[in-house]
């Protein structure tokens, strides 16, 4: 039998995730190319095109005929020309076609990184204010920590780890409506390691859209894992871009995932904090924002779903009746024994604050959702 060196393994594994990441630059940058720079290019044959006729019209009647043939025949070449024109050897080069990247642009492109800090005002939260072991709030605007409890304590995320898992799923995803045929791989996860299911089937057509929502939604194990492969063609490599991001959010010394589900492991841990800054670049991402905020979602029809599934967000329908002195506009919970229940959520209070707030090791679904809606009720004020 041939013995696998698993160091060489690693090694191919590495070289596979870094070649994918190299690979999905490259296109960004096409992308920021195409559109700052195919716009210009348009405008340029159009001015072009209009020059030259308006030459034509001045040209004798005589040869009026002649010259507007040779002009017409002079667009039709620069029109040629402009058709060949290349932009994905100019944006590969890095050839700017009127000028580099601003240093505005080029800021933007750079992954934001996301922080918070505490005041004097901050709150110390003791065990007669909430249950949770950890928790903290933050003023979205501001950056200020609000109040907290043993925020930057290594914990366990549970399932408020695909939080992470949705967001980069939807900064790698192009197409929404792009489909994954799900495997036994992807159900038997789920089923081994005891999670929650969205629902969905071996052999069953999904779309990316549905995967996100079935992964934040029900918290499905399935869905999550149906990302990560459709990402990155499995799970582990999919976890490394997990870990890249992290570390682009400037929360790799206290964060490291193992696993895109939440399934318990001594190396799959962060802090309170970490999940804040991670929903925080949730918030900001349209997609991500729009799954967490939605109560219910209806899946596509499919031949193993023929009506659908009925996906539902149950701590936005267990809070959303609560006097949290504004609303709660989405969020995500989760659960292993080892971090209790906790929970994940964003809202805009009546005062005008966006606040974010992050909970975990509560003794039951209600006692945390109490503590989130006491949290954002006391600084409603």
């Amino acid at each position: 039998m041939e013995l696998i060196d698993e160091n060489e393994v690693a090694s191919v594994h590495r070289t596979r995730v870094e070649a994918m990441r190299r690979e999905k630059e490259r296109q960004q940058r096409i992308r920021r190319y195409i559109k700052k720079y195919a716009p210009v290019a348009v405008g340029i044959l159009a001015a072009l095109i209009l020059v030259v006729t308006g030459i034509g019209a001045f040209i004798g009647r005589a040869s009026d005929k002649r010259r507007s043939e040779e002009a017409g025949g002079s667009v039709a070449k620069l029109a040629a020309a402009f058709r060949n024109v290349n932009f994905l050897e100019i944006a590969e080069a890095g050839i700017p076609m009127a000028g580099d990247l601003s240093l505005a642009e080029k800021e933007e492109a750079e992954p934001k990184v996301y922080e918070a800090h505490s005041t004097s005002d901050t709150l110390l939260l003791g065990e007669g204010d909430i249950v949770s072991e950890y928790a903290i709030l933050i003023d979205v605007d501001s950056g200020e920590i609000l109040a907290e409890r043993n925020a930057h304590v290594r914990m366990n995320p549970a399932s408020m780890t695909k939080i992470l898992t949705a967001l980069v799923a939807a900064e790698q995803a192009e197409d929404l409506d792009d489909k994954l045929t799900v495997t036994r791989e992807i159900t038997d996860y789920g089923y081994i390691n005891d999670c929650s299911s969205a629902g969905f089937v071996i052999d069953e057509r999904v779309s990316v859209r549905d995967l996100l929502y079935g992964t934040i939604l029900p918290s499905g194990a399935d869905a999550a894992v149906g990302l990560a492969v459709y990402v990155s063609g499995s799970q582990e490599a999919f976890v490394e871009l997990m870990n890249e991001r992290l570390k682009e959010l400037g929360l790799s010394k206290t964060a490291h995932f193992t696993n895109c589900v939440g399934v318990f492991d001594e190396n799959h841990y962060c802090t309170a904090y970490d999940i804040a800054m991670i929903l925080e670049a949730a918030i900001d991402n349209e997609i991500c924002r729009e799954v967490m905020s939605t109560r219910i979602h209806t899946t596509e029809k499919t031949l193993q779903n023929p009506e659908g599934l009925e996906l539902s967000n149950w701590f936005i329908r267990r809070i959303e009746d609560k006097d949290s002195g504004g609303k709660v506009l989405g969020g995500k919970t989760g659960y292993v024994a080892q971090s209790g229940n906790c929970a994940a959520s964003f809202a805009a209070l009546d005062n005008g604050r966006n606040l974010v707030c992050v909970t975990a090791n509560a003794s039951g679904k209600w006692r945390c959702i109490e503590d989130h809606v006491k949290l954002y009720k006391q600084f409603s004020r």
